[in-house]
């Protein structure tokens, strides 16, 4: 199966080197041939002209800021490739990442969609225990969800794969979600054709600036309403959200 990288980036010049050092590492090590899109969403500073300089990475200009038009635009530039990586310009791709990819979608032809936690490096060792202690509510509610209720799944924003000729078979991105519940839109949508799997140690390195700006709990009560929003309403809650940038 070939697989492309589509990588969302606004105003990501701080970050964004640091994440496509890793994808590149990631592949290299894992001898996985991919393609990397990074997808400029309107950006105002380097981001685009810092993507660029990486040999063997395609930048793609999405004018329409919000997260899902940025997906949806990689997503149309990934064209010709059967698994989709969709991770964020704030994230470190570990070691071994690509390699658990392979290894679950090549074991289960069912298998549609597969993803995992955050490890937040750059948190304080109280918020990351907080953050743990929610990631195993998270995967209750995924055994509940998926084999109990069988209302969808869990996916998380950032850290998930998916095949592209399923996506397409549920209608893409819902381009009218701009950032809170893209991902639970994912999970629900693709649950209805296919294995969408979570696994706790399929983890992805990504800042925790949103959360330390925000606070841990109101973030987390926040990404829990809409999840439950649009689990059982089919649209999020919270349509506002606002841009937290690595200084």
């Amino acid at each position: 199966m070939k697989l492309a990288f589509v990588i969302p980036a606004y105003n990501e010049e701080a970050l964004v080197g640091k994440c496509l050092e890793s994808v590149q590492a990631e592949i290299k090590r894992s001898g996985v041939p991919a393609e990397v899109i990074v997808v400029n969403n309107a950006s105002t500073d380097r981001t685009g002209e810092i993507a660029r300089s990486f040999a063997g990475v395609r930048v793609v200009d999405e004018p329409q800021k919000g997260l899902v038009n940025a997906r949806d635009a990689g997503f149309a530039a990934s064209e010709g490739y059967d698994l989709i990586a969709n991770i964020d310009s704030d994230t470190i791709v570990p070691e071994g990442w690509l390699t658990t990819v392979m290894q679950e979608f090549n074991k289960d032809s069912k298998l549609v969609c597969l993803s995992g936690p955050y490890i937040y490096y750059d948190m304080a060792p109280h918020n990351r225990a907080l953050i743990s202690a929610f990631y195993g509510l998270t995967y209750l509610i995924y055994l509940l969800n998926r084999f109990v209720l069988r209302v969808g799944s869990v996916v998380q924003g950032g850290n998930f794969v998916f095949k592209r000729q399923a996506w397409q078979d549920v209608g893409g991105y819902d381009r009218s979600i701009e950032f809170f519940g893209e991902d639970t839109d994912v999970a629900v949508r693709l649950s209805r054709v296919g294995g969408v799997k979570w696994r706790t140690d399929f983890k992805m390195k990504t800042s925790g600036r949103r959360l330390e700006k925000e606070g841990v709990f109101q973030t987390a009560a926040t990404y829990t309403l809409n999840f439950f929003w649009v689990t059982f309403r089919g649209k999020p809650a919270t349509m506002d959200y606002k841009d937290v940038r690595k200084d």
